[in-house]
């Protein structure tokens, strides 16, 4: 998936006996997912539209376009759902969508590589970096203000300040 697309939900399974599926969405808010339609599988080869049913535990249950059966929902659990970019909302400068950050290079304040951006984690408690380093096993940097001061997307860097003791 290029950069040209954005991964905005996932298909968690079936709900139901009708087609419709358990949605994830990965949107500040849930409901957004369905203006971002048409959503597309991650290799591009197939597109849903979004009819969102209501709210369940952990989602929203939705009818996509072209399911019908609780079999061919099911079949489409753990499915990424992606949206072109261009229908997204432009952010603030200080905010970036999860997808800009992977593959950018992290570097130390003093211009020391550190690694890359393999993964933004989020269990609760704030964003945190997967840093992938060369020869070193990886690390969670926190995403904040003071270990991340910079993030330069447009040359492809971040500037981190690592707390005290994280890369030993």
């Amino acid at each position: 998936m290029g950069k040209d697309r954005v991964c905005v939900g996932a298909i968690a399974g079936a709900f139901g006996v009708r087609g419709e599926v358990r949605l994830k969405s990965f949107c500040a808010e849930a409901e957004a997912i369905a203006a971002y339609a048409p959503l597309y599988t991650e290799d591009g080869a197939r597109q849903f539209e979004v009819i969102l049913r209501g709210t369940i535990p952990n989602g929203l249950s939705a009818r996509l376009t072209g399911i019908s059966t609780r079999e061919e929902a099911e079949a489409l659990r753990g499915t990424r759902l992606f949206t072109d970019r261009d229908k997204l909302p432009s952010l603030p400068d200080d905010e970036y969508y999860h997808a800009d950050l992977i593959g950018l290079e992290v570097l130390d304040t003093g211009g020391t590589v550190l690694g890359k951006v393999a993964a933004v984690l989020n269990h609760g408690a704030g964003d945190l970096l997967e840093i992938q380093r060369k020869g070193a096993p990886g690390v969670l940097l926190p995403f904040t203000r003071a270990a991340v001061p910079t993030v330069d997307l447009a040359s492809g860097r971040i500037i981190a300040d690592p707390p005290e003791g994280l890369l030993e």
